[in-house]
C-alpha cells in the first residue's frame, strides 16, 4: 500500500478539466479550495522530489495557491492548466532555494510519496527517494526536470540558468550516481 505524504489523496481532477480560473482570479476562496484539492498533491510531489525537504515542499505549494489568483493573469489558458502549474512550482522551488531555503534532505520526511499501487514495494521506493535526495541539488533538479517532468535540454538551461549541455552532463552525471546508489533492485 502506498504512504502518502499527504492525510487523504483528494480525487484527481478530469484530464484536461480547468479549475474556474475567473473566480479565482476575482478571489473567491472556494475555487481556490477546489483547486488545491485537486492539484496540491501532484505539486506537493513535484516539490519534494526538487528540495527532498517536507517542509520545503509543503512551503512551494503554499506559495504557488497565495500567487495564483495574480499568476493567473499570465496564463494565456494553452496547453495543460496542470502542466502550467508544475512549472509554476519548479520556478517557485528554484527561487526558493537561489535564496537560502532549507533545502536540504530531510530524512525523516523521506516517505514515499506517490509510488505507483502496482509496485508494492515501498522498501524500493524508499531507496529511491533517498537515492534521489542524495544527489546535489543541482543534478537533482536536472533529473527531475527531464525525467519526470520531460523537459528539454534548452527549457531547463532557461530555467536554471545554464547551457543545455551543462544540462545534459548533469543529467548523465545524476543518472551515474544514481545507478551507483541503486544498484540492482529487482
Amino acid at each position: 500500500m502506498p504512504v502518502s505524504i499527504m492525510p487523504h489523496a483528494p480525487a484527481r481532477p478530469a484530464p484536461g478539466a480547468v479549475p474556474d480560473l475567473a473566480a479565482i482570479r476575482d478571489g473567491n476562496a472556494d475555487a481556490l479550495a477546489a483547486c488545491y484539492r485537486a492539484y496540491a498533491p501532484a505539486l506537493l510531489a513535484l516539490a519534494y522530489k526538487l528540495t527532498a525537504s517536507r517542509a520545503d515542499a509543503e512551503d512551494v505549494v503554499h506559495d504557488v495557491f497565495v500567487g495564483l489568483p495574480e499568476a493567473l493573469a499570465q496564463y494565456d489558458e494553452r496547453g495543460q492548466f496542470s502542466g502550467w502549474l508544475a512549472r509554476i512550482a519548479t520556478r517557485v522551488a528554484l527561487a526558493r532555494q537561489r535564496h537560502g531555503s532549507r533545502f536540504e534532505a530531510d530524512d525523516a520526511a523521506l516517505e514515499t510519496v506517490a509510488v505507483p499501487a502496482d509496485t508494492g514495494d515501498v522498501v524500493v521506493a524508499d531507496r529511491v527517494h533517498r537515492a534521489l535526495a542524495s544527489l546535489s541539488p543541482a543534478l537533482r533538479h536536472v533529473f527531475v526536470l527531464r525525467v519526470v517532468l520531460d523537459h528539454s535540454h534548452a527549457e531547463i538551461a532557461a530555467l536554471l540558468g545554464i547551457t543545455p549541455n551543462a544540462s545534459e552532463v548533469r543529467l548523465h552525471r545524476a543518472v551515474q550516481q544514481l545507478r551507483g546508489l541503486l544498484g540492482n533492485l529487482a
